[in-house]
């Protein structure tokens, strides 16, 4: 998820009731909820690097303790004390947990099982971005100022805003699961149809857009093509609607960019691959090898020569 709502989320679970366990518990929680993601550091070392390094080691199960150092270190700093960081560890251990669960229910995924594993598991459930998930903590995170304003005014005794924390973290949860129900429908619309005389030999559904529930995204793949297809659950399911791409034929060329470092890496995280092979004007007879990832579109590229040489590659979101 996006680092606004990690950071809303922290705040929320400590109005909710974590804020009577440690000094400074919002600070705390806040930081945990978004530490993993100091792996944006390795976008210094351009975009492969960022690819190869966002949502590693600094989002894994077994890295999460000392991940959660560092939000009571910066606490404990604060207060020139170290009294409370037992408890302080506690609450940053939920924080660094709400990220990497987060992380796990968008379409990018989170490899959270390294070292043993390397897949990245993903729900497909929400975007990175979710307008219904920021409308309800902002609203969440806003109200009690709203609320003290008007208490003020008419002299009544202000609230803590722990009511709607819980309201909205628990809205969280039931929103989630509203849309893995509704991401285990579009997978089956999927699965259950035949395309173009053929059966599907992997299926898949992403969000379509930040707003809409009822509205995804499908991949299809069978023995000689891709299709991508609109899926809108309100509506009948047409498996005609979608358009196809068709697998290229091997060739040296292919062979050629697969085996370059830029598309060896990017393989690792393309999970649904669409690959196109186009001849190129220059040099003479060479072609341009192109793998995109379906779900965001990011594109790895290579120029082969007639001789089956790549002559560059290239890689960009």
């Amino acid at each position: 998820m996006d680092n606004l709502t990690h950071t809303l989320t922290g705040l929320m679970m400590s109005r909710a009731g974590l804020n009577r366990f440690s000094a400074r518990p919002g600070l705390v929680l806040m930081l945990a909820a978004n530490v993993p993601d100091l792996d944006v550091v390795s976008l210094l070392g351009g975009p492969l690097s960022y690819l190869h390094y966002h949502r590693w080691y600094t989002h894994t199960i077994v890295l999460a303790p000392l991940m959660a150092i560092l939000p009571v270190l910066l606490a404990c700093a604060l207060d020139r004390s170290t009294k409370a960081w037992k408890s302080a560890y506690m609450l940053s251990l939920i924080g660094v947990a709400s990220h990497l669960l987060m992380d796990w229910t968008n379409a990018y995924g989170i490899r959270m099982l390294m070292p043993f594993s390397n897949r990245w598991l993903h729900l497909d459930i929400t975007n990175i971005v979710d307008l219904w998930i920021w409308g309800v903590l902002l609203a969440a995170c806003l109200g009690p100022a709203l609320g003290r304003l008007v208490s003020s005014e008419i002299g009544a005794k202000p609230g803590t805003g722990r009511g709607m924390a819980i309201l909205a973290l628990s809205f969280l949860l039931a929103y989630d699961y509203g849309r893995f129900l509704l991401h285990q429908r579009g997978v089956a619309a999927l699965e259950n149809r035949v395309y173009a005389g053929q059966t599907p030999r992997e299926v898949a559904a992403f969000p379509s857009g930040p707003g809409n529930p009822v509205t995804w995204v499908g991949w299809v793949r069978t023995s000689d093509r891709s299709i991508r297809l609109p899926i809108n659950l309100l509506q009948t399911f047409d498996p005609e609607a979608g358009s196809p791409f068709y697998e290229p034929e091997s060739s040296p060329a292919l062979k050629a960019a697969q085996d370059t470092p830029v598309f060896h890496q990017f393989l690792q995280f393309a999970l649904y691959p669409l690959w196109r092979v186009t001849p190129v004007a220059e040099p003479e007879g060479a072609s341009r090898v192109d793998l995109t990832d379906w779900r965001f579109g990011f594109t790895a590229s290579a120029v082969v020569d007639k001789m089956g040489r790549v002559q560059n590659t290239e890689f960009h979101f």
